[in-house]
């Protein structure tokens, strides 16, 4: 029934009237403020929540009448103390005239200034008590939301939070915060209710509206009891699709109400400035209520129109961590380029393309591809590129280039591993060269990496995989025997350099060779290994030479009294690494640069928005869930992430991804560190979804059977765009990186280095050639091909030359100025 709003008339007592009508301001002496003051809409007063609504009754949206009981200004020592005979007298007849005398049921809420801001919501915080009858039961009411004032560290503001370190309870906000008023309101029994969302918080979409319904109201929605119906529609009330499908006849909202909801939307939006997470209701006279509104805090930033489809597929098995910035130069660097070039060889790309788009990028240190470029996805308009008669026109002019190529390359290709090999065998130890010779040698190293990178992207699509020997197969079966012959990991690594293929490069990490493996075969010695696996190994030696020279440089930097720590050279760009060896300083800012944080991995496919990455969305069914797979959730945003599984009750994982069947309000505390959220119940929507994305905790919803599918310990990942979740790979397992009778099955050991881009028409690397036998450089003497074993390739973290294809130059040592 609609509440007759005359029986919320406000006695004369706490607000007087003007010669039109309207209400003035109450007296300072009474702590009574009625909606339909101007007073009312003072967020520092009436707290947020309340003095949005008397801004929004003021603008004529439909805003149930009501009352704010605001806390006494003690502080300074004026107005009157709540507890008074004058207050609770007046307090009394506040709740007399919206009661009335029929003892209406009454919603008492909290309204502090801390909540439904733009920074933090903090969604389902603090106490609501409904259907509050009788004046004893309205007053117990008001102290337990009082009560629920006294906020537990995780109720802050995530921005009190940023960077991990979690504020203390007096830092932010004392019990009983003197913010805290309480809204009082009549009890509204509505048909259905929910949360209708102005911009879709996950994907950005601000020509979008969400909304989550469920019968009766939206109470059992945003405590997470239940997941209701998912709606999305434009900005005009056309409904777009629904989640799950309602049988015909029984939907809970029809193309009227639809309507209606999207012009509240709007009119809420202009008046406040911009989309709004409102909480709203039909009555069962089919009146529509505004009960809540405020701004959506988190919402994913919008990816703007053309961004780059990125992923860290075809290079993650390369650079499977976080690069610091000057390993990103030194590797990154070289393999852009050097796809470029085979790119611009294969005729996959104009030239124009290729000289505005970087194949690889670093996103806050983890290396990304791009996928449209590299051919790991079809482009988006197929029909448009076959009537485009330029790429074929380019290909048609590659072809004649590639088939002499595919004759030639093997040789070119022999021939550059000879010289890399070579001058990596007549480079003198760091320690016997200058300082300008280190950075020599680091920059020769950034020439022959460009090259190498450029040759075995050309040899994976032109010449395939050979006969399947892999660097990781002959690395690990050289460990295999090593290990049998209880040889020491150091000594195994100064005879066998082919064993650094089996871990990436690093400034700063000790290498960690993997445990010990099952039987893999013998070794055979890299000469055995194909044309494209012998061009991988000269990268990796390279990149370890470019490591061991720029630590020798570091620890140069240290004695002299530049840097206090060699690590800290891996936050130095090459560019300034190059001007402190030509007599210029260090960075002015290099004292507050920190190294980069291991972050999330990636998602498998994404594009970036304000920097950020914003996973790509499965492609939707027309109808239907619209979800990735049968036993995919609902994504509530956050990004994505992953760790170990945790229900909240035992000790706490470093990274703990927490699954629950409900998503309870109750379980904010725990949101602060988390790495995941995941819920069998719940909606997006919901006020723990909400605080969630403020922590950007990722998070899925209505994952089916989430806590028996992954018990507590599991590894899995989390994606807050799609709401998939997925156990995750585990590796190095002796028994998986065991092979077949000749060493020679697949491993995911070795998937994690090695790659093949003769799947696609291009990739960096392949995770079909993974194979874990190997061979035993030690059973040969070295060869022009191969640096000696007793001096294996120095260790030195330069970078690329982006003007070179080919490193022929003086080795570096010989005639280099100092």
């Amino acid at each position: 029934m609609r509440p007759d709003s005359t029986e919320a008339a406000h006695s004369t007592e706490h607000a007087t009237r003007d010669s039109t009508g309207h209400a003035t301001e109450p007296t300072q002496t009474s702590p009574v403020v009625p909606l339909d003051t101007e007073q009312a809409a003072n967020p520092d007063l009436t707290g947020t929540k309340a003095a949005n609504l008397a801004r929004a009754a003021a603008a004529g949206l439909p805003v149930l009448p009501g009352f704010t009981l605001v806390p006494p200004p003690s502080a300074n020592g004026s107005g009157a103390d709540a507890g008074t005979d004058a207050s609770t007298e007046a307090l009394r007849a506040a709740w007399h005239r919206l009661a009335g005398s029929a003892n209406r049921p009454l919603a008492v809420r909290s309204s502090s200034r801390h909540e439904d801001t733009e920074n933090s919501s903090m969604a389902g915080r603090f106490r609501t008590v409904l259907d509050v009858r009788g004046w004893d039961a309205f007053t117990d009411a008001v102290r337990e939301v009082l009560d629920s004032a006294a906020l537990d560290p995780a109720a802050l503001d995530p921005a009190a939070l940023a960077d991990g370190d979690r504020a203390t309870h007096d830092n932010a906000c004392a019990p009983h915060d003197a913010a805290m008023a309480v809204l009082v309101q009549p009890m509204l029994h509505p048909e259905v209710g929910g949360v209708m969302f102005g911009a879709d918080p996950v994907t950005g979409r601000t020509d979008r509206i969400v909304l989550g319904v469920a019968a009766g109201g939206p109470a059992d929605l945003v405590d997470g009891s239940t997941q209701g119906v998912r709606y999305r529609m434009t900005r005009t009330g056309r409904l777009l699709d629904r989640d799950p499908v309602e049988p015909r006849g029984e939907r809970l909202l029809g193309p009227s109400r639809l309507r209606r909801l999207a012009v509240l939307a709007r009119r809420a939006a202009e008046l406040f400035d911009g989309p709004q997470d409102i909480e709203f209701a039909f009555d069962a006279d089919d009146h529509l209520w505004l009960l809540q509104s405020r701004p959506i805090t988190a919402m994913a930033a919008r990816v703007p129109r053309g961004a780059r489809l990125l992923g860290p597929g075809p290079v993650a098995e390369t650079f499977p961590g976080v690069l610091q910035p000057l390993e990103e130069d030194l590797w990154l660097g070289p393999m852009g380029h050097g796809l470029t070039v085979a790119l611009d060889i294969l005729g996959a790309a104009s030239r124009r393309t290729l000289r505005s788009v970087p194949p690889v990028v670093a996103v806050d240190g983890r290396a990304a591809a791009d996928l449209v470029l590299l051919g790991v996805v079809p482009p988006r308009h197929r029909v448009l590129n076959v009537l485009n008669p330029l790429p074929p026109a380019r290909k048609v002019r590659a072809a004649w280039r590639l088939g002499r190529l595919r004759t030639t390359l093997p040789l070119l290709a022999l021939d550059l591993m000879a010289d890399v090999d070579r001058q990596l065998t007549e480079l003198p130890a760091p320690a016997r060269l200058s300082s300008g010779q280190v950075l020599d040698a680091a920059s020769w190293g950034r020439r022959a990496l460009s090259a190498l990178h450029a040759q075995e992207s050309l040899a994976g699509v032109l010449l395939g995989p050979g006969d399947e020997t892999t660097v990781a197969a002959e690395a690990l079966a050289v460990l295999t025997e090593g290990r049998a012959a209880d040889i020491g990991d150091a000594a195994l690594l100064a005879a066998h350099p082919v064993l650094l293929g089996l871990f990436p490069p690093s400034l700063t990490a000790t290498a960690q060779l993997p445990p010990t493996t099952a039987w893999t075969g013998v070794p055979r010695g890299v000469s055995s290994l194909p044309v494209r696996e012998g061009l991988r190994l000269r990268i990796r030696w390279v990149q370890e030479m470019q490591a061991g020279m720029i630590r020798a440089f570091g620890a140069r930097l240290v004695a002299a009294g530049l840097l206090d720590d060699v690590d800290r050279t891996g936050l130095l760009r090459w560019s300034e690494l190059v001007a402190v060896g030509g007599g210029g300083a260090l960075p002015s800012d290099l004292a507050e640069r920190r190294p980069r944080r291991d972050r999330e991995a990636l998602p498998t496919a994404f594009r970036l928005a304000d920097g950020e990455p914003v996973p790509e969305p499965a492609r939707q069914p027309r109808r239907g869930r619209g979800r990735t797979g049968p036993d995919a959730g609902q994504g509530a945003g956050g990004g994505s992430g992953g760790g170990t599984v945790w229900d909240g009750l035992g000790p706490r994982p470093e990274r703990a991804v927490l699954v629950v069947r409900v998503l309870d309000p109750a379980l904010a505390p725990l949101l602060p560190g988390l790495a995941g959220l995941v819920a069998e119940t719940g909606s997006p929507l919901s006020h723990l979804a909400v605080l969630a994305r403020e922590y950007r905790v990722p998070t899925a919803t209505a994952v089916p059977d989430a806590t028996a599918r992954f018990p507590q310990g599991t590894e899995v990942t989390v994606d807050g765009g799609t709401g998939d979740v997925k156990a995750a790979e585990t590796t190095w397992s002796a028994d998986e990186t065991a092979g077949g009778d000749d060493g020679r099955g697949e491993s995911p050991a070795a998937d994690q280095r090695t790659g093949d881009p003769s799947r696609h028409a291009l990739r960096a690397h392949d995770p079909s050639a993974h194979d874990p036998s190997a061979h035993d450089p030690s059973a040969r003497e070295p060869s022009a091909r191969e640096p000696s074993a007793r001096e294996p390739a120095a260790h030195d973290p330069a970078a690329h030359d982006p003007a070179a294809r080919n490193p022929r130059r003086p080795p570096p040592g010989k005639g280099a100025s100092p």
